[in-house]
C-alpha cells in the first residue's frame, strides 16, 4: 500500500507540473490571440487577458488525455532513471501492479473532473462566449430553449423583436405556432404577431396565417383593430449560421444539466444527438483516462539502461495522439448518426484498455 501511494503521489506531481505547463502556454498564446482578433478600442490588455484565462478551462479540459499522457511518460522516467522500477521489479512486483497506483489515480481524476470541475468549465465557457460575442457584435446569443419553447432575438436600430414558438425544424428556421414581440429602442411596445408558422428567408421571416395587433399609437384599442393576413413578410437580419451558432457548444452545458437540456431540445423539435454523445463521452472520461495511463506506461516502463529511450517516448505519443484522435473521430461518426452513441463514446477507452494490457503483458510479463 505505501509502494501504492508513493506511485500515485508522484503521478500526481507529474501531472501538475505539466497542467501548469500547458496552463501558462495556453493563457499567452490565447491572449495574443485575443488581442489580434478584437479591435484595440474595444478589448485591450486586460480584457484580453479576462477572456485568455476565461478560455483556458475549456481548452485545457478538452486535451485532458494528452496531459495524462505526458505526465506519465515524465513519471515512469523519472522511475527509471532512479532505479526505483527496477527495484520495484526485484522486489517481485508485476508491471501490472506497478501500473495500478497511477491507472487508478487517472481514473479518480477523471470522475473528479466530470462530476466537480465540468460545472465550473461550462460556467466559464458560457461567460466567455458571452463576452467575446459581445465585443466581437455588440449582442449576446439570440437564442434560448426553456420548457416553454424557444426563444429568439433580433434587432437593429429602431429596436428589438423578441419570437417566441412552440417547436422548430433542425436548424431552427422553421416555426410553428409562433408569436412576435416588436418593441422600440426605450422598451416600448409595438406590435404583436401570432401565426401559424414562420420561415426564415434572405432577409426576412415568411410569417404564414395569423393576426396582428397594433400597440404603437396610443389610446387606441388593440384588439379591436387587430388584422388577420393569410402571408406576412416580417424584415429580419437573423440568418441560418446565427440561429445554429446560438445552440454553443455541449461543452458550456454542466454534465449535471445535460440530461435536462437534451430533453427540452428534443421537445422544441430540434436534435440533441451532439449533445447525447459529448454527455456519454463524458461519462466514459474516467476510463478514458485510465487507458491513456496504461498506454504510456506500456512503453516507459524500462529501464534506460536498455537504450531507445527517445524512440519509446515517441511511440507513447504517437499511440496517445492516436486514441485521443480515434475518440474525437468516433465522436464525429456518433454525432452524424453512422454508429450508436455508446458505441462512440466507450469503445475508444475499451479498446486502448485491451491493446496496451496485451502490450504490457507481452513486454513486461511476457
Amino acid at each position: 500500500m505505501t509502494l501504492h501511494l508513493y506511485f500515485a503521489r508522484k503521478f500526481l506531481f507529474s501531472l501538475i507540473a505539466v497542467f501548469g505547463a500547458f496552463f501558462t502556454l495556453n493563457v499567452m498564446i490565447d491572449m495574443v490571440e485575443h488581442l489580434r482578433r478584437f479591435d484595440s478600442d474595444v478589448v485591450g490588455f486586460g480584457e484580453a487577458l479576462g477572456l485568455a484565462l476565461l478560455n483556458a478551462p475549456t481548452n485545457l479540459y478538452h486535451i485532458t488525455p494528452l496531459i495524462v499522457v505526458l505526465a506519465t511518460i515524465a513519471l515512469f522516467l523519472s522511475l527509471a532513471r532512479t532505479s526505483e522500477l527496477v527495484v520495484t521489479r526485484a522486489s517481485g512486483r508485476s508491471a501490472l501492479r506497478s501500473v495500478a497506483a497511477p491507472a487508478l489515480t487517472a481514473f479518480m481524476l477523471g470522475a473528479t473532473l466530470v462530476g466537480v470541475l465540468n460545472p465550473i468549465v461550462a460556467a466559464t465557457a458560457q461567460e466567455y462566449d458571452r463576452l467575446a460575442t459581445r465585443y466581437a457584435r455588440g449582442v449576446e446569443s439570440v437564442l434560448s430553449i426553456s420548457r416553454e419553447g424557444l426563444w429568439l432575438r433580433q434587432g437593429n436600430a429602431l429596436g428589438q423583436t423578441v419570437i417566441h414558438a412552440a417547436s422548430a425544424n433542425l436548424d431552427g428556421t422553421r416555426l410553428n405556432a409562433v408569436t412576435f414581440f416588436a418593441f422600440d429602442r426605450d422598451g416600448r411596445a409595438l406590435f404583436r404577431i401570432e401565426a401559424e408558422s414562420a420561415e426564415l428567408i434572405k432577409g426576412a421571416w415568411r410569417v404564414g396565417a395569423g393576426k396582428r395587433w397594433d400597440f404603437a399609437t396610443p389610446g387606441r384599442n388593440p384588439e379591436a383593430e387587430a388584422e388577420t393576413f393569410a402571408s406576412f413578410r416580417l424584415p429580419s437580419d437573423l440568418t441560418r449560421e446565427q440561429i445554429r451558432d446560438s445552440f454553443g457548444s455541449p461543452a458550456a452545458i454542466s454534465v449535471w444539466d445535460l440530461p435536462r437540456f437534451i430533453g427540452q431540445l428534443e421537445q422544441a423539435g430540434f436534435s440533441a444527438m451532439q449533445h447525447r454523445v459529448y454527455f456519454q463521452m463524458e461519462l466514459a472520461k474516467p476510463l478514458l483516462l485510465a487507458a491513456m495511463v496504461l498506454v504510456a506506461a506500456g512503453f516507459t516502463m524500462r529501464h534506460t539502461r536498455f537504450g531507445r529511450t527517445g524512440l519509446m517516448v515517441l511511440l507513447a505519443l504517437m499511440a496517445g495522439v492516436t486514441v485521443f484522435f480515434l475518440r474525437n473521430f468516433a465522436q464525429v461518426l456518433g454525432e452524424n448518426g453512422e454508429i450508436p452513441v455508446q458505441v462512440a463514446a466507450w469503445s475508444p477507452p475499451l479498446a486502448a484498455i485491451c491493446l496496451s494490457l496485451g502490450l504490457m503483458l507481452h513486454l513486461e510479463d511476457g
